[in-house]
């Protein structure tokens, strides 16, 4: 599954101006439309505000960290795409962040060719949840509309023998 990267939307939530910024850039030049924040409420702002495909969020920033993050953009859209990264990772907080929805938990120092594959599997597993979405949606409507043409074929039967 081909994923059209220029198609993508990434939001880096930092509270480490240089480092969102030097990972914007990087994703940029990897072919993505990334932007950064660079704090937890104004990275929810953002999120709220714009269409993005997945956020990148650090874990320890001071306003609102990136478990609180985290939780309020899942429940905004069930379907984002979140990575939580740390240089302060432990066992512990990649297994909550993972409990809680996220898709994956980096540590620092970032390995961009490390984070490119994990991006790409991210976005293709999203694509797929929606095309499953929309198999789910069609039958669904298959299995209403099947019934009440089998109902309209015996009405019209009735009403042609009279």
């Amino acid at each position: 599954m081909i994923i059209d990267k220029q198609d993508v939307r990434i939001l880096v939530v930092d509270d480490d101006k240089e480092l969102a910024d030097g990972l914007v850039e990087s994703l940029s030049d990897l072919g993505y439309l990334a932007e950064a924040a660079y704090g937890g409420r104004e990275g929810l702002n953002r999120f709220e505000s714009g269409a993005f495909q997945l956020v990148i969020t650090d874990l320890k920033m001071p306003d609102m960290d990136g478990m609180a993050l985290l939780d309020a953009v899942k429940a905004r859209d069930t379907h984002a795409v979140v990575m939580v990264i740390s240089g302060y990772g432990t066992i512990e907080s990649a297994v909550k962040a993972i409990k809680n929805g996220a898709y994956d938990f980096i540590p620092k120092p970032i390995k961009m060719d490390e984070l490119e594959v994990i991006i790409d599997r991210a976005l293709e597993r999203r694509k797929l949840f929606k095309q499953l979405g929309v198999f789910r949606g069609l039958t669904l409507a298959l299995i209403i509309s099947v019934p009440v043409w089998l109902i309209l074929g015996i009405v019209l039967a009735m009403l042609w023998k009279n």
